[in-house]
């Protein structure tokens, strides 16, 4: 491991966000000795981003922290053409109206982990939708173009590999890299940035920037890119068997979000205190070094923090005493996510297999019959066995809710509307 001067690049290296940097000795020494501003892109692909998207929030939450100054690029832009780095096919084109909804759901998040203002520390959010808009074509090939080689932009394997399937490149995503190298150049330029961070996969994007920069006379221009991450089974991050985990609340609450957390493989619990929370190491390795049952504890710990920090610690806190009360007390929580239904519905009765569906709890009805013959589904805390079931007014508590649930894990009240 590199010994670091500068605070930024050893936190970063100690807590394991450090994947490959341009040049080391430069970006530590610039780090050390001046006040940086660096900036990671963000595509409004959705209307939320989701929990693999953390650990880039994450880096530029630490680069205020230790006294530096984030960018967070929102690409109203690039989003028009779609990034096709490491893609099996074309992305789908969106409007205008689509990517600037999106836009203003992601800008939600980064008011809880970064400080916005006119300071000199102060988080940036901007789009590079003002700069690429406005773009004069012919210009911009004889002023930009001109400074690619398109031999080298064919010898990234973000390119190689799409190249060697059978949906071919499109002239229009194959200008995505020279988009994003352009951002760089608009960015050093407007706010002074030096240094572009993102995934691992972006490596080659970034360089492009850097190499464009020093051609179009930029000063130095830095790369850091965090490891691919995946969990320690080997699932993808921010994804789960019921979808994708998203940071917005009004597209997962804050419960599920804490459950997704609580739920971390032993493997990894070390690994994600150090990269989604702030806690100290000397805490992490305290947490780290329980094992047997006492590990649920650190989980709790893990799920408790990260939630904090996106959602506030009041919301943590009430995730974790839900949990708690749900699986340690068995008692009916009133704060588990709950779905509506039709008061009409619920009078002459809806099948079982509908209302696992409209719960979220299942995509389709035979996803939904597949749960209950594998003795998944519990209504009350009663097994459902028949997939015929119905399910009516007559199974609603005294608090007018029933509780549907799949597996151990995942609750959902049901309210008549």
């Amino acid at each position: 491991m590199t010994a670091f001067k500068s605070d930024f690049l050893r936190i970063m290296s100690e807590r394991g966000f450090i994947h490959q940097i341009s040049d080391e000795t430069g970006l530590d020494q610039l780090f050390a000795t001046e006040t940086v501003t660096a900036y990671i892109g963000f595509d409004p692909t959705a209307p939320s981003l989701h929990a693999g998207g953390l650990i880039q929030i994450m880096m530029l939450h630490w680069m205020q922290k230790t006294g530096h100054r984030p960018v967070a690029l929102m690409g109203g832009g690039t989003g028009m053409v779609g990034d096709p780095s490491f893609k099996d096919e074309a992305r789908k084109l969106m409007t205008p109206q689509t990517i600037q909804d999106n836009m203003d759901g992601i800008k939600k998040v980064f008011s809880n982990y970064l400080t916005f203002g006119d300071g000199p520390r102060d988080a940036l959010m901007v789009n590079n939708a003002d700069w690429l808009l406005p773009l004069n074509y012919l210009e911009f090939l004889r002023d930009v173009g001109r400074h690619f080689s398109v031999n080298r932009m064919l010898s990234f394997d973000s390119v190689k590999l799409r190249l060697d399937r059978d949906q071919s490149l499109s002239f229009l995503e194959f200008n995505y890299m020279i988009l994003q190298a352009y951002d760089f150049v608009e960015l050093n330029r407007r706010y002074g940035v030096r240094l572009q961070m993102g995934g691992s996969d972006q490596w080659g994007n970034i360089v492009n920037g850097i190499d464009l920069g020093h051609r179009m006379g930029t000063p130095q221009l830095y790369a850091l890119t965090t490891p691919l991450l995946t969990t320690a089974s080997g699932a993808k991050m921010g994804k789960s068997l019921g979808g994708a985990i998203w940071l917005n609340p009004d597209m997962l609450s804050p419960y599920d979000f804490w459950q997704y957390w609580r739920n971390t493989e032993d493997a990894d619990v070390e690994r994600f205190l150090k990269l989604y929370t702030t806690m100290s190491l000397d805490e992490v390795a305290k947490l780290a070094a329980l094992g047997g049952a006492e590990i649920n504890e650190a989980k709790k710990v893990l799920a408790t923090e990260i939630t904090a920090l996106l959602h506030g610690r009041k919301a943590a806190e009430e995730a974790a005493e839900t949990a708690r009360k749900t699986f340690e007390e068995g008692a009916l929580a009133q704060t588990l996510p709950t779905v509506e239904v039709e008061s009409a519905s619920l009078e002459t009765g809806m099948g079982i297999l509908s209302l696992l569906v409209a719960a979220g709890l299942a995509t389709s009805n035979g996803e939904a019959r597949r749960h209950i013959q594998g003795g998944a589904v519990r209504l009350n805390d009663q097994p459902v066995a028949d997939d015929k079931r119905v399910v009516t007014t007559q199974d609603l508590n005294p608090e007018n809710v029933a509780k549907l649930s799949l597996g151990k894990k995942k609750h959902i009240l049901v309210r008549p509307a």
